[in-house]
């Protein structure tokens, strides 16, 4: 896995452009990480965490937190399209003042959640519960907006 770039270098490239901001759209995109939130905890709660739903904790947890992460975007007035654009709005978590750690541990759930979906790869409960605690970690610091 590479180093994350800056959220500069996808400016630049174009991969982020600046626009007007869309409070309905990131409302939107709240609501929606609120909800995938709630089901997730519920499924948690009511399932209990395993190896066989591991990659759905995952896959979902990641989905919360790019939710996030886009609606803080949007209401800023940037917007990502293209290839790169969830590298790009992992990088916007500086930004934000996230630390170091904390984005690479990001970047590294941006990573494998890519190898689930598209190369098949299993994780197992130990490193689910790596994401739900980090999900845990950021969630209230990501919700902290003002629409």
């Amino acid at each position: 896995m590479k180093p994350l770039r800056y959220f500069e270098e996808f400016l630049e490239e174009g991969i982020v452009k600046k626009q007007t901001p869309d409070i309905l759209r990131a409302r939107s995109l709240m609501k929606e990480s609120e909800e995938t939130y709630f089901v997730l905890k519920e499924i948690i709660t009511k399932l209990g965490l395993g190896d066989k739903n591991a990659n759905y904790i995952i896959k979902n947890s990641y989905d919360v937190i790019m939710e996030l992460i886009r609606a803080k975007m949007i209401l800023e007035g940037f917007n990502s399209s293209g290839q790169g654009i969830h590298e790009a709005e992992v990088s916007y978590l500086r930004e934000l003042d996230f630390n170091e750690t904390e984005i690479e541990f990001a970047n590294q759930l941006r990573y494998f959640r890519n190898g689930i979906l598209y190369y098949g790869k299993s994780f197992d409960a130990e490193y689910a519960q790596k994401v739900l605690d980090f999900l845990e970690k950021i969630y209230r610091r990501l919700k902290k907006t003002n629409i």
